[in-house]
């Protein structure tokens, strides 16, 4: 059977990576964009509470009215330091956390509601190493949201496992996008690679070739896994 799967944050970086790899696959995909793009994706502001509901029901319009694995992959990685007016901080810490997290679980919660009816589905998150060890001081609510996430993650894996539901997370480090160039500017330059014993940044590939085998392949006893792809600069 050929599976219908939705995917955010595929315009670009890593989601755009993930979207070409699981299309070599015997797959339907219907990717997502934050704004108008080309016709294989579906234009969503997921800063706006209600567009995950209207990114569902569009992609299961195309997918014939099913989906069997989501993938919550956008994000956004602004700074907020604290020297910021409180409004401005506390605005940047809930666009992060509306669009990192909250959109993901009221993309989940639609997933789960869909799920039962087919029998059981798949949901693989993209968050990252800063989950658990944390982010540069300009990006609390960042490391707060990707740890909302696997927390979110490990919910759904030991609520629904036993209706044949199963979730899963990915956590990159540095990977080879425009979010982690802004990171290293961030911190300081090239000189952070030095944290990385491999001694170089994670590919989008490879964070995409392991996003493949959790929504394809993952035994269902792997539910609720989190996979480090950091290059062991965190290694748990």
């Amino acid at each position: 059977m050929t599976l219908h799967i939705l995917a955010t944050g595929t315009s670009r970086g890593i989601g755009e990576a993930i979207a070409a790899r699981l299309r070599t696959e015997d797959v339907r995909i219907v990717g997502h964009a934050s704004r108008p793009g080309d016709s294989g994706t579906i234009a969503a502001d997921l800063s706006d509470p209600s567009a995950p509901g209207t990114l569902w029901n569009a992609a299961l319009d195309r997918l014939d009215g099913r989906i069997d694995v989501l993938v919550n992959n956008a994000g956004i990685f602004e700074a907020a330091p604290i020297e910021q007016p409180e409004e401005s901080w506390s605005h940047a810490w809930a666009r992060t956390m509306q669009i990192n997290l909250t959109a993901s679980a009221q993309l989940s919660r639609l997933a789960v509601l869909h799920f039962r009816s087919l029998g059981g589905g798949r949901i693989v998150n993209v968050a990252s190493r800063a989950a658990y060890r944390g982010d540069s001081p300009l990006h609390w609510h960042y490391a707060a949201s990707k740890a909302g996430m696997i927390g979110m993650t490990k919910t759904i894996a030991r609520g629904y496992a036993a209706e044949g539901i199963y979730a899963f997370a990915v956590c990159p480090g540095f990977t080879l996008t425009g979010m982690a160039e802004d990171y290293l500017a961030s911190r300081g330059g090239d000189g952070l690679l030095a944290d990385i014993p491999l001694g170089r940044v994670a590919m989008p590939e490879e964070v995409a070739e392991t996003v493949k085998f959790l929504a394809l392949d993952a035994p269902p006893s792997m539910t609720g896994a989190v996979i480090d792809i950091n290059g062991a600069s965190y290694v748990r």
